[in-house]
């Protein structure tokens, strides 16, 4: 029974913590124009390459926080990519009590919310697991 709480969960863990990046690497693919017109919209310029940018992080981030392969790095790749993209593409900040569910501002700060849960959730199980095999 040991295997299941030292090797199983961790990796289920895993998986289910990043499985929503790479169905959103996916969605920029078949929704391409829409996700350019997104990567135009903030105040970097390049939305094409930001764009390219975004879907690599998305989809090779969670491959290695799965397979524990420079998990660590990986987590906290993806965890500033969660944070700049939230700073840069949700803007809350600009609708009035932002924070009421009845507000437009409001979805915003739940995409934000979840990137950032699972990214930190991703970077604290690959650090911990990096940290368990030094010793």
């Amino acid at each position: 029974m040991d295997w299941l709480f030292n090797d199983a969960a961790p990796v289920i863990a895993k998986i289910l913590i990043v499985l929503i990046f790479p169905f959103s690497g996916l969605d920029k693919i078949i929704n391409r124009q829409a996700a350019l017109k997104q990567a135009n919209s903030g105040i970097l310029p390049g939305g094409a390459v930001l764009l390219g940018l975004a879907q690599i992080v998305e989809f090779v981030t969670p491959v290695l926080i799965v397979f524990n392969w420079y998990a660590g790095w990986a987590a906290i790749i993806l965890a500033g990519y969660c944070a700049i993209t939230a700073v840069l593409y949700h803007d809350f900040w600009a609708y009035p009590r932002f924070w009421s569910a009845d507000s437009a501002g409001y979805p915003h700060i739940w995409g934000i919310s979840s990137k950032t849960s699972r990214s930190s959730a991703a970077a604290y199980l690959s650090f911990s697991a990096a940290m368990s095999c030094q010793h």
